[in-house]
């Protein structure tokens, strides 16, 4: 990477390369989105309210079908992930990059569609399923990148699996965080293994100001990340958007890579390659995690064999 500052102005021309962004409604995915879309990129929508999703794309004068389109996805429930997929492969023959940024942050307890707790099936199993639903695709893709959105809150986070405390919605979310980047290094090790052609990279984008703080669960942590923390703490969320942007689109990108914010702490800043804590890159987290994601969502990645 660049030691000067990288921008969304650095972003190459993107004409023929389709890209799938979730949660691309508001915050980092609105961001992601319209940078990707004033580059030539035909962006999929993928998002949980369409009505959103269509005001998405008309604010960004593109005509459905061309520039970017719209299809429904609910990462919580399993079964809405497998008709967007099915869906995918039914109007595409190649998805170039998939970004997985979606997600909720501190809710109250509560359970998804098919049993699993809600911010862990929204955060990362829908997103270990969407990924592996659409790999085919994706190896077909010019390219080819999965990039998974973390946050710097992984590294002061417990294992998913180990966790037994009472139900604590920020700790739930901050190990939600941590199963977002042990699979991301995790799919890197075993597309490495495979010879797979698609490279899956890590980002996140420090404290930014974004609708996920003021959904926090109660109205003590709406105060503290919201309303006082965004205003004295936060970065834009255009700011906030450029490590994933970087993932996903610039040719030094490498994979494995965590692309973070420079600046202190790495709450904000210009794009810069980041570490992921011992326990994301921990083989042994990688192989209990993928297990317990297989066995939740139903989805084995066929294509992921070793090539030797």
């Amino acid at each position: 990477m660049n030691a000067d500052r990288w921008t969304a102005d650095r972003i190459p021309y993107l004409s023929g390369r389709t890209f799938v962004v979730t949660g691309a409604s508001s915050g980092l995915g609105l961001v992601t989105t319209r940078a990707l879309v004033a580059r030539g990129a035909h962006v999929v929508i993928a998002v949980r309210d369409e009505a959103k999703g269509r005001a998405v794309a008309a604010s960004l004068g593109a005509a459905p079908g061309t520039s970017c389109e719209v299809l429904r996805i609910d990462l919580a429930d399993l079964d809405s992930v497998r008709e967007f997929a099915d869906r995918m492969h039914a109007s595409h023959r190649r998805v170039d990059v998939l970004i997985n940024n979606a997600g909720t942050m501190a809710t109250p307890y509560a359970l998804s569609p098919q049993g699993h707790e809600l911010q862990f099936a929204t955060n990362h199993l829908g997103h270990f399923a969407l990924t592996g639903l659409l790999l085919d695709l994706l190896q077909a893709g010019r390219d080819p990148r999965v990039v998974t959105v973390t946050s710097v809150n992984h590294r002061r986070a417990r294992l998913p699996f180990d966790d037994t405390r009472r139900y604590s919605p920020m700790g739930v979310y901050n190990s939600s965080k941590l199963a977002n980047a042990i699979f991301g290094w995790e799919l890197h090790r075993r597309l490495s293994d495979a010879g797979s052609p698609v490279r899956s990279i890590l980002a996140h984008p420090g404290y930014t100001a974004t609708n996920l703080q003021l959904s926090a669960t109660t109205k003590g942590w709406r105060l503290v990340l919201g309303r006082l923390g965004n205003p004295l703490l936060a970065q834009s969320a255009d700011r906030g958007a450029l490590p994933q942007l970087f993932a996903a689109t610039d040719g030094s990108a490498r994979p494995g890579q965590l692309v973070v914010p420079g600046g202190p702490g790495e709450l904000r800043g210009y794009p810069v390659p980041g570490k992921l804590s011992p326990a994301a890159t921990d083989p042994e987290n990688g192989r209990r995690l993928w297990t317990l994601s297989e066995q939740a969502t139903g989805v084995r990645f066929e294509a992921l064999r070793p090539s030797h």
